[in-house]
């Protein structure tokens, strides 16, 4: 078991490895001031403001899925919004994120990603216990660390902390921060990406395969990486990792993400 666990786990920090940086860690996406007016008060009669599903305070929300944006890594929202404004990502939760984000110019996107990297709300994930009290299938955290920290070899997933860092921290500009997420919306997105896979596989979707993407079914990840993991994912290991994940604090000392207050 050993052997198979550190292979699996090997193949994923290669693949990793050849992602491309996007931009330095010291440049900035956009304009941050910008990015500030278009969250808060939004932009024209097209984009509402930001904050009127993600909060003033980019927690997101249980109650409408709608995801932690806060401290989430720039070059992800930046490549987020781009994929919701073409269509390569369908958003099956609020169905908005596509009209909106097909409002913003690319300037608007990178202002934004810009903005929301900056929020510094410390990592407050969702109320398990009260989740469980609305009648919510809630995982067991133990269970899921064990999948993040050391994946589950026995069907094929690597550790979680392979390329999402300690604790889902993010390891780069590649990969999203995935620690103190929202549980409903990380439930929501590893079932889409399990059914991605189903779907399509991890091949490179034609304008065609995107047209005809059935609800719920995620498909933009960078070389199918996500889905060739979230097909092995069993609906028992996705609530545990949502579980787990979302009450993760990646804020160890030395980490050069770790919210300053």
């Amino acid at each position: 078991m050993k052997r198979i666990l550190i292979t699996t786990s090997f193949v994923a920090i290669a693949a990793c490895f050849v992602a491309p940086a996007t931009v330095s860690a010291e440049e900035a996406l956009g304009n941050v001031d910008r990015g500030r007016m278009i969250y808060q008060s939004g932009k024209g009669d097209d984009v509402p403001a930001c904050a009127g599903c993600h909060a003033e305070d980019g927690l997101g929300s249980d109650d409408v899925g709608s995801p932690r944006l806060a401290y989430q890594i720039d070059t992800y929202v930046q490549k987020q919004l781009s994929d919701f404004a073409a269509g390569k990502r369908i958003d099956d939760t609020m169905y908005q994120m596509n009209d909106i984000a097909s409002a913003l110019t690319e300037q608007d996107i990178r202002d934004v990603a810009s903005y929301v990297h900056t929020l510094k709300t410390p990592y407050i994930g969702s109320n398990l216990d009260q989740l469980r009290r609305d009648g919510a299938d809630v995982g067991d955290p133990e269970k899921g660390k064990m999948i993040a920290e050391y994946g589950a070899p026995a069907h094929g997933v690597p550790a979680c902390q392979s390329c999402h860092g300690f604790h889902g921290r993010s390891a780069g500009r590649m990969y999203p921060a995935i620690g103190g997420q929202n549980y409903v919306y990380l439930q929501h997105e590893l079932t889409s990406f399990r059914n991605g896979a189903n779907a399509f596989g991890s091949k490179t979707l034609t304008k065609k395969d995107i047209a005809s993407k059935e609800d719920n079914a995620r498909t933009n990840d960078f070389m199918g990486q996500m889905r060739a993991v979230a097909k092995n994912l069993s609906d028992e290991d996705i609530k545990n990792l949502a579980a787990f994940l979302t009450l993760a604090k990646p804020t160890t000392p030395g980490n050069p993400r770790s919210p300053s207050h």
